[in-house]
């Protein structure tokens, strides 16, 4: 950490940085260091190693049923479980690059897939399990791309646009791909991109507030996401591509939402970090679906707690049994605060 005069008549930056503190922890991704300062010259940083995170598979009652892979401080991030349940797609800090990487389920063993040196993150399955495509900081916006999910092939430019993009999910037919862009005007907005190739994406959800993270239902018929339009995330879900009422389901705020592939529940962490289940119900005569009351299911450690830019960071197995979290450890985060007193320029 550096400190370094500011003139605040000018607006400029005067004399050189100083060092002030060393190991100061940094979230990577989540763009956030431990740091705290007040106008009375008092600062407060945290310090210690890199976080460490573990992918670890829990029950409903929050039991841990089985650690996946080992402990990492690759800062892996933004997972997403393949159809057969025998990968996870994720990606991971290495050498201050992020690449794509696949995480067997079985095994733990890791397997690098994209080696460019732009950044490439946010990985999604198709329907049947033969790609994935990610975002790539390859172009200046970000722009997603599609590879072979056995790696055995060209990464190919799907879509770029000016706006940054991340992809968010694929319809279970193969027909549509949601992501999120994000603008100065409308923030962060939802998209659907026609995978035909004959068609231009096209806006599923804009406003003056921040969309993200959109989910399918197992028909395709349903979205769910994440907006804060209320002054704080709540999950809402509404019908694909529309027109259609949008209709809340958490009810204190909530994040990262998956949907099982039974279609029954919806499942979000909430704003205090425990994992929540709503079940659901579409009847089959066409009618307004039935959304039930959340009932909490245990606390979670994810990581960088529900509300965070980087996508879900955990998934749910078919039957809507299992969550395979992103977790910190308990141990991870041990360290110190140092208060310094007093800090002025030299």
């Amino acid at each position: 950490m550096f400190a370094q005069d500011f003139d605040t008549s000018g607006l400029s930056l005067n004399g050189n940085p100083v060092p002030i503190a060393e190991q100061v922890a940094f979230r990577s991704g989540f763009y956030s260091a431990a740091i705290s300062a007040s106008a009375t010259g008092l600062l407060a940083y945290r310090s210690g190693p890199a976080e460490r995170r573990q992918f670890i598979w829990f029950d409903r009652s929050g039991r841990e049923i089985a650690k996946v892979g080992s402990l990492d401080s690759a800062q892996a991030s933004a997972p997403s479980l393949s159809p057969d349940g025998r990968y996870i797609a994720l990606d991971r800090m290495v050498d201050s690059n992020r690449d794509i990487w696949l995480l067997e389920t079985a095994r733990g063993v890791l397997r690098r897939l994209t080696f460019d040196p732009a950044d490439d993150h946010s990985p999604t399955w198709s329907p049947d399990g033969s790609r994935i495509v990610f975002t790539s900081r390859r172009e200046p916006r970000g722009a997603l791309y599609q590879m072979p999910s056995n790696g055995n092939g060209a990464e190919k430019l799907l879509l770029a646009t000016p706006l940054s993009k991340r992809a968010a999910d694929w319809s279970h037919d193969g027909r549509f791909l949601l992501f999120r862009t994000q603008d100065v005007k409308t923030k962060y907005d939802l998209w659907a991109f026609p995978m035909d190739g004959e068609a231009k994406p096209f806006v599923v959800v804009q406003t003056n507030f921040d969309e993200r993270d959109a989910q399918f239902s197992p028909d395709g018929k349903w979205i769910a996401y994440e907006s804060d339009e209320s002054g704080r995330f709540e999950i809402y879900v509404q019908p694909f591509p529309g027109p259609g009422q949008k209709l809340p389901v958490s009810t204190n705020g909530g994040a990262q939402v998956r949907w099982p592939r039974n279609g029954k529940e919806l499942f979000y962490i909430g704003l205090d970090d425990r994992l929540m289940a709503v079940p659901i119900r579409v009847p089959s005569n066409g009618q307004a679906m039935e959304i039930g009351a959340p009932v909490p299911l245990f606390p979670t450690r994810v990581i960088g707690g529900a509300v965070n830019v980087l996508r879900q960071q955990y998934v749910v197995s078919p039957d809507g049994q299992k969550f395979l979290i992103n977790t910190v450890p308990e141990d991870s985060g041990a360290s110190r605060i140092t208060v310094i007193l007093n800090l002025k320029s030299k």
